[in-house]
């Protein structure tokens, strides 16, 4: 209550903090303790699997030496004899629930609201990723499930948080509102940072049972603070209520409607949004389910330290996410330059350095911090992403921004599990910074390719399908003067 309202401190009055600022914090909350479930196995999984030892002949002493490298790996808990496939199949299996639900998300969060769907993804998220150990003990093939059901489960997260933010964040203020799915880059710091120390500390059954009951906890709490849009918001000051629906006015609609499809779907620069998040997503992705592979086997770092640096790239984009966020909203506000030169400018920074420094990772053998830097700055750039790909969608159709991200993010989320699969390929047979430089190549690549179509098709502009009422209605207006002057 007292976010919300005037409050005395120090026999002062304090302004309150607007309402949407405690919905903003929340959303970035959300993301935080839903990516902690996403990543926590990145590292966890170094601490479940065999090692995979290759013995090159069959001497008594090489028999020797074999068994006591693997009598020297630490013991923090059961582990199984995975080969490198089944372990890409196991990071990659969260990413096949995951696309399952990116469509239903926001069509869901449209029709019903986004506050109760962000609370049963948190929740069900939660309750799966505490019986992942047991899962894990049956079998893979019931890990792999428990993982489905966990990707499953947060599918529906980010469309819905769309939805949220589409109805809460006032025009002027939607560059910082879409920083708050940021969240996630802290969300990885922490869990990567700590899931290290837990493995080593109580065992890597531990590094699941802490975040799913953090994330359970956070769920009612959530339900408990946030409402859908403004309007029903039992806190909100009526002058922030009017504020928002006057800065919204003629861009979103109370309505519930389906999306038009049809329209969606013939859309260019929507498909060109989708081009340039699958870029996106893949560089983000590759990095969160290789980087602490690559960091441990390849530049030689301890478990916890490769967690630690494998974490740092994600506090850089969460840190530039927000920078941009506010400089986009500064050159937005200025009319600086328009809303499409706007997102086409800065793909630049989001897309096409990030490719540039994961490709500068191919010539830096024997130079590990270097490498770390690279990394580094490769996703701190991204962060950029808050005016580009992660914007796009509430440019194009605000009514429907949640099923546009849903959507774009169903195509996108396909790299979640073919960046495993083609690190797998590379180092099936030995993990080399020389096999590395391959996929680096690789992800370069897949990041500026689709900035150049966005610059060539892309758009921030409102679709005329956005209203498809409001467009007809105006249509008719234009007949009716055209028939009167003929």
């Amino acid at each position: 209550m007292f976010l919300s309202t005037p409050m005395q401190y120090f026999g002062k009055t304090v302004a309150a903090i607007p309402t949407r600022f405690n919905v903003a914090f929340m959303l970035f909350n959300s993301c935080l303790v839903a990516y902690m479930m996403r990543v926590l196995l990145s590292i966890s999984i170094l601490a479940m699997v065999e090692p995979n030892v290759i013995i090159e002949n069959n001497s008594e002493n090489d028999t020797t030496k074999s068994a006591s490298l693997v009598e020297a790996v630490p013991d923090y808990g059961p582990r199984y004899n995975w080969s490198p496939y089944e372990e890409s199949l196991v990071l990659g299996s969260f990413f096949y629930g995951y696309l399952c639900t990116q469509l239903l998300g926001g069509m869901l969060a449209e029709a019903f609201g986004g506050r109760i769907i962000i609370f049963l993804s948190l929740f069900f998220s939660a309750m799966f990723t505490g019986l992942s150990p047991l899962m894990a003990d049956f079998g893979i093939w019931y890990f792999v499930a428990t993982r489905v059901a966990i990707g499953i489960a947060c599918g529906i997260l980010y469309p819905a948080i769309h939805c949220v933010v589409a109805l809460w964040s006032p025009v002027e203020e939607k560059g910082k509102f879409v920083a708050c799915l940021l969240g996630g880059a802290l969300g990885t710091v922490i869990t990567w940072s700590m899931v290290g120390y837990i493995i080593e500390t109580f065992g890597w059954i531990w590094s699941f049972y802490i975040p799913a009951v953090i994330t359970a906890v956070f769920a009612f709490i959530w339900l408990y603070l946030v409402s859908d849009s403004p309007q029903n918001h039992p806190r909100i000051s009526d002058n922030e209520r009017m504020f928002i629906q006057k800065s919204q006015e003629g861009r979103v609609s109370n309505k519930k409607a389906w999306m038009p499809v049809k329209h969606v779907l013939t859309s260019i620069p929507f498909w060109a949004l989708i081009i340039l998040h699958f870029g996106n997503n893949w560089g983000l992705y590759f990095l969160l389910t290789a980087a602490p592979k690559f960091m441990s086997e390849v530049l030689g770092f301890k478990l916890s330290k490769a967690g630690y640096l494998a974490a740092l790239p994600y506090l850089a984009r969460l840190l530039s996410g927000f920078v941009f966020g506010s400089v986009g909203d500064y050159v937005r506000s200025k009319k600086i330059m328009s809303v499409t030169a706007n997102r086409k400018f800065f793909v630049i920074f989001s897309h096409i350095i990030p490719g540039l420094f994961l490709t500068g990772l191919c010539f830096v053998q024997g130079y590990p911090y270097v490498a770390v830097t690279l990394v580094t700055l490769s996703l701190g750039f991204n962060g950029s992403a808050t005016l580009t790909n992660l914007q796009n969608a509430q440019d194009l159709s605000p009514n429907y921004a949640g099923s546009l991200y849903g959507i774009a993010n169903f195509f996108g989320t396909t790299s979640g599990f073919l960046s495993p699969m083609v690190v797998a390929h590379f180092t099936a047979e030995q993990s080399t910074f020389e096999q590395w430089s391959k996929i680096f190549w690789i992800g370069g690549g897949v990041y500026i390719i689709p900035a150049i179509i966005f610059m060539i098709f892309g758009s921030g502009e409102v679709q005329k399908w956005n209203d498809l009422s409001e467009s007809r209605e105006k249509d008719k207006k234009i007949i009716e003067r055209y028939t009167k002057t003929v």
